[in-house]
């Protein structure tokens, strides 16, 4: 891949990456509740399935998966209801994502939950699998090796998701303290829920 197109690549997918979305406000959301730390947990679940959407789209796949939308069903309802149910939890100030009103910290989510939470996020998303349908091909050279090239630009995707990850997940952080600051625990919990039902609700029906 030329460093022309590379130039130019880059700052576009930020662009794209850190504008808010679902997996953008799910890492909001657990940076509020968790922490930064544990977040990670989630990003590299999330990651690992925006690099298999990024892979498929570049080979083609999700042209027939968008002809037939129904292959998203069961993922998008099942992992949809599955965040908003959280997301419910956290409003009620119950479940492993909520911070205790006494201050303490969250009990421990496990890890593998946490990445099915990303990835199921990442991969259900039918606009994510539009939005690399239309912006990798014309990165692709067809008279060069496409193997090296969707390498490149999966290795500077992951980067600059992981990147915007980050951000969002210490805004999440800022957040917390800041309503500690204000002993309003159980507001946190609600805002956190509500962000996660949310999420629930987009991924679903979006």
């Amino acid at each position: 891949m030329s460093i022309a197109l590379l130039s130019l690549f880059i700052p576009t997918f930020f662009f794209v990456s850190i504008t808010p979305g679902m997996c953008m406000t799910l890492s909001l959301t657990l940076g509020m509740s968790i922490g930064v730390r544990r977040s990670l947990h989630m990003m590299w679940g999330e990651l690992l399935g925006v690099g298999l959407v990024a892979a498929a789209a570049a080979l083609g796949v999700a042209t027939l998966m968008l002809q037939f939308p129904e292959a998203f069903l069961f993922l998008k309802y099942a992992g949809g209801a599955y965040l908003a149910y959280i997301g419910w939890q956290m409003w009620q100030s119950r479940g492993k994502l909520v911070l205790p009103e006494d201050g303490s910290a969250p009990t421990e989510q496990s890890p593998l939950q946490l990445a099915g939470n990303g990835f199921i996020t990442a991969v259900a998303n039918p606009k994510g699998w539009a939005f690399f349908v239309t912006l990798l091909p014309p990165f692709l050279d067809n008279s060069q090796s496409l193997a090296p090239q969707l390498a490149s630009l999966i290795a500077v995707i992951l980067t600059l998701e992981f990147i915007c990850l980050l951000i969002y997940a210490s805004g999440g952080k800022a957040l917390r303290h800041l309503l500690l600051n204000k002993n309003n625990v159980k507001m946190m919990n609600r805002i956190a829920g509500s962000l996660m039902i949310g999420v629930g609700i987009w991924l679903a029906f979006g």
